[in-house]
Parts: C-alpha cells; sequence; structure tokens
C-alpha cells in the first residue's frame, strides 16, 4: 500500500466533502468539491484505494498545493 497526499489544484473553497475517513474508493471517484470563482472543481481519487485522513473540513478557506487529503492506493 502506498499513501499519498492529494494537494489542491487551485486557491478557493472546501464546498462538499462527498468521503469519510476509511471508505473504498475506485479511481475517480469525487472525494471534494472546490468552489473557485463560482466554478464547482471536483477532487478525483488518483488511483482504487482508501481515504485515510481528511485534512480539510467544509466551508475552510484553501490555497493551491495546500493538502486536503491523505489516500492509500
Amino acid at each position: 500500500m502506498k499513501k499519498q497526499t492529494i494537494l489542491s489544484e487551485i486557491s478557493g473553497t472546501v464546498w462538499k466533502i462527498e468521503v469519510a475517513e476509511g471508505d473504498q474508493l475506485y479511481q475517480e471517484d469525487t472525494i471534494m468539491i472546490l468552489e473557485s470563482m463560482k466554478m464547482e472543481i471536483p477532487v478525483e481519487a488518483p488511483a482504487p484505494g482508501r481515504v485515510i485522513e481528511i485534512l480539510v473540513a467544509e466551508g475552510d478557506m484553501i490555497v493551491q498545493d495546500q493538502p486536503l487529503a491523505v489516500f492509500e492506493a
């Protein structure tokens, strides 16, 4: 198993978290949705695996390259 930190590609707000810690995901399943300039940007699982830790909460302001979640493939 390989742990990976998922980083934000944009600055904006965490609009909605779609998963919980421990959830099993398939590749490209949505982990959370970010909002920037009224656009919704999904953050997807990079591979099949499990969410280890969510590092942000809904409503949090985030910056580009900020850690969002820890994922284990």
